[in-house]
């Protein structure tokens, strides 16, 4: 048994590392039969061509496609078989539990460190070709979907084929509602396994809830569903698909605390079954009926923005005109708010000419007064001057005349004075001759005595002669400089 395992299971493993390409082979090699890819996109061309293979390893760095996209790829795929293979992510980064943590956040099965890969490889290997073998053993046995407990593909595809033959047997109307969640790939790829499946499962309620006993609803790829509904009416078919619609969009989904908007696109056939060869016929014009919904609702909607961008255009414009029209009334209002300004600028301006001409008047009046008040002050002065003048030359006069009087009192008593020492003097002479003479008659001497006595009298004489001639000369050059 173990000898089948080893010759049937198929391992791809993808790096852009030849050498640790050609180490992986070595290690499985032993066991298993190993494809190799050098990145994503290689990898992915080669699940595409060799429906064999059961397990993929995958380094997460690569160029062209890394690891990450090319598991989403793996998980978006619709089919069945690729998207439920096991995907293990290896990497060599030094925070491995932030990248297991990522990987497994968007859909790795396993994760595995480089630097532990010579020991771990070949017994997760082992272990993930066996859950793998095992489980498509069991899928094969079952026909209902592990993840939604809807039917899977093939089991919808064998209720559907039933439903045809009885409704052909029976002549009765045959309808097939196939839905398929928007964007889904886009979230997956965005935001990983733990946002994307809580969303199937939650649609997958919401048609388990609507649907009868004899109805069979079905989870076909990774966001899509379909359900028969034998004696359906397309009318109650659209009903109930308008339902859904309505419930999975008023559906709360939150990531990040913000709501994320769900939709369902919905397409119905139905009427004579005679019209449907084969159940997978009718699937796939179910499914051709979904991608032409897709169509007019793009178009639908490429319609209505062109119209909501004509409108908001139109809006546009006429916002633009209000507020170009808004912007000529301001003009406007400026424009005679500032004429205004500018007359009541003008009126102050002449305000103020006119207030500075009746200054000026002013202060040329006030001028004139002072000149005239200066004028008057200057002959007031002048003649007050004037009358000093007068006053001070009287006085003069006065004076000189009080002088004069006073010096010809003090001449008169001076000659007076030198009249009295004249006498004095004379007197005293007279008094000397007689003193001489007595003397001469009682001494022999007295002749010399005598005539020195004349001598004394005439330099005394003399002498006094010119101290009268001094004093007059003083008074005459006095009297010269007008002291």
């Amino acid at each position: 048994m173990n000898d089948q395992v080893i010759t049937s299971t198929r391992i791809l493993f993808v790096d852009d590392s030849k050498v640790l390409l050609k180490t992986a082979s070595k290690i499985l090699s032993a066991e298993f039969d190993v494809v190799t890819a050098v990145d994503g996109q290689d990898a992915w061309v080669k699940l595409g061509q060799d429906h064999s293979i059961q397990v993929m390893f995958s380094d997460i760095s690569m160029p062209n496609c890394d690891g990450y996209e090319l598991l989403g790829r793996v998980r978006t795929s619709d089919d069945a078989g690729l998207n439920a293979m096991p995907v293990i992510l290896v990497t060599g980064a030094d925070d491995d539990e932030t990248a297991r943590q990522t990987a497994l956040d968007r859909g790795a099965t396993d994760f595995l460190n480089k630097k532990y890969l010579s020991s771990e490889l070949l017994p997760r290997a082992r272990a993930h070709s066996k859950y793998q073998r095992i489980s498509q053993q069991l899928q094969a046995q079952s026909k209902l979907d592990p993840l939604t407990g809807l039917a899977n593909e093939q089991g919808f595809l064998d209720r559907l084929a039933q439903d045809i033959a009885y409704a052909r047997r029976h002549k009765l109307d045959l309808a097939l509602l196939r839905l398929e969640i928007d964007h889904l790939p886009a979230l997956y790829e965005h935001l990983g396994n733990r946002v994307v499946e809580p969303i199937v499962l939650r649609v997958a309620e919401l048609i388990s809830g609507r649907i009868r006993a004899e109805d069979t609803a079905a989870h076909i790829g990774l966001g899509g569903f379909a359900i028969s509904v034998p004696g359906g009416q397309l009318r109650g078919v659209e009903s109930m698909a308008a339902g859904l619609q309505a419930k999975v969009a008023a559906m709360p989904v939150e990531v990040g605390g913000k709501r994320l908007a769900v939709s369902l696109t919905t397409a119905v056939i139905g009427g004579e079954p005679s019209e449907w060869t084969t159940a997978p016929n009718a699937l796939a014009h179910s499914a051709a009926a979904i991608a032409h919904h897709r169509q007019q609702a793009q178009a639908e909607r490429e319609h209505a923005r062109r119209l909501a961008e004509e409108q908001a255009a139109r809006e546009l414009a006429h916002r633009q005109a209000e507020e170009q029209a808004e912007r000529e009334r301001a003009r406007r209002h400026a424009e005679d708010q500032a004429r205004r300004q500018a007359e009541e600028q003008a009126e102050r301006e002449l305000a103020r000419r006119h207030a500075e001409d009746q200054a000026r008047r002013q202060a040329e009046e006030q001028a004139a007064r002072e000149a005239a008040s200066r004028e008057q002050a200057r002959r007031q002065a002048e003649e007050q001057a004037a009358r000093e003048a007068a006053s001070r030359e009287q006085a003069r006069r006065k004076a000189e005349e009080q002088a004069a009087r006073e010096v010809a009192s003090r001449e008169q008593a001076r000659r007076q004075a030198e009249e009295q020492a004249e006498r004095e003097r004379a007197r005293r002479h007279a008094e000397d001759q007689a003193r001489r003479k007595a003397d001469a008659r009682k001494s022999p001497a007295a002749p010399q005595r005598q005539a020195q006595g004349r001598m004394a009298g005439v330099w005394g004489g003399l002498h006094a002669f010119w101290q009268r001639q001094r004093a007059r000369m003083a008074r005459w050059f006095r009297k010269l400089s007008g002291k």
